[in-house]
């Protein structure tokens, strides 16, 4: 079978962006601040990726979500804009200065009603909740050592036919190769490999900006 893969030149992407709903003023503020973090900025999510999480929100007439890693609040933006008015997004991370930058951006998109964040270790959040599979979806992109253990709880939370979405599992493209001296990159290939092999999901990986995963819970 011929492979019709296309290189994304820098051209190419630009082309991509300009040919998809463009990310709006309260999107665009939140990439300017987040540049104030100098080299932490590589960890917001893109405007392809933004726009994907709010379709598939949509999609699947989300009215439950959890977010694992919110940093600048770029994509939980996008996943509470496509919830009902009475829907609810759960918002983990560590870092109070980081999630400051969204916590202004909630309020100016008018979902500040839709997101409760709590500040903490993620699996100490996860853990404390009911383990009743009634979230519609989730959304993965936090520290990689723990990925696995997200994904588990997360699982526990996630209805049938719900998505868990997983972020940066392409990882620079180092995962294909086990033997890489990147740690991330490691932890990512095993969790791929683990993930492909789960008989509770239906995987799909997508190579969009760093590669994201759809996991859809299987009855």
């Amino acid at each position: 079978m011929e492979l019709k893969h296309v290189v994304l030149t820098p051209e190419l992407y630009d082309y991509l962006i300009a040919h998809g709903t463009p990310p709006d003023p309260v999107l665009t503020e939140i990439e300017e601040r987040t540049k104030e973090f100098g080299r932490y900025q590589i960890m917001q999510t893109v405007p392809e990726q933004g726009a994907l999480l709010h379709m598939l929100t949509k999609l699947i007439g989300a009215r439950k979500a959890i977010e694992v890693g919110t940093f600048t609040g770029y994509s939980s933006v996008c996943i509470a804009r496509a919830l009902p008015k009475d829907g609810h997004l759960l918002c983990c991370d560590v870092s109070e200065e980081w999630t400051r930058v969204a916590r202004d951006a909630w309020e100016k998109a008018g979902v500040t009603d839709r997101v409760d964040l709590v500040i903490g270790p993620a699996l100490d959040t996860l853990r404390s909740l009911p383990q009743e599979a009634d979230a519609d979806l989730a959304f993965l992109d936090a520290d990689k050592v723990n990925y696995w253990s997200y994904f588990e709880e997360l699982l526990l939370r996630v209805r049938p036919n719900g998505l868990i979405i997983i972020d940066n599992t392409l990882f620079q493209g180092e995962v294909v190769n086990p033997d890489t001296e990147h740690e991330s990159a490691r932890l990512v290939h095993a969790f791929n490999e683990r993930l492909a092999a789960d008989d509770r999901v239906e995987v799909v990986m997508l190579p969009i900006h760093d590669g994201i995963t759809l996991a859809r819970k299987l009855s």
